[in-house]
């Protein structure tokens, strides 16, 4: 089992949802984050004064699948997030080690 977690722009969560749930993924957890890369953020001007934004809106999906799925969900957050513009954002890919769902106790692949 593996999590796939995802910073993207938030124009492109439907796209990524689309394609992430087109090939089966029953569910996925979305937060709304704010941080910079490479973007480095960029300087705005409200009422006479100009003034910089670090932290840029994110959107942060996390979504828990089996080994057979990891890489049809990369391509699909790939395909759905990127813009080909600087702050298209990042995927992440780590171990499970044990998915338990808290209803019924079920453990493991099952409870994905």
């Amino acid at each position: 089992m593996k999590r796939i977690d995802a910073v993207i722009r938030p124009s492109q969560l439907d796209e990524v949802k689309v394609r992430v749930t087109a090939l089966g993924v029953t569910g996925l957890t979305v937060s709304e984050v704010r941080g910079f890369g490479r973007q480095k953020g960029h300087t705005e001007t409200y009422r006479g004064s100009e003034y910089t934004v670090d932290f840029l809106p994110k959107i942060f999906v996390s979504i828990a699948v089996v080994e057979e799925l990891v890489d049809p969900v990369v391509d699909a957050i790939l395909e759905g997030a990127r813009t080909g513009v600087i702050g298209d954002g990042k995927i992440f890919v780590t171990s499970l080690d044990e998915v338990i769902r808290i209803r019924t106790g079920e453990r493991g692949p099952g409870a994905i």
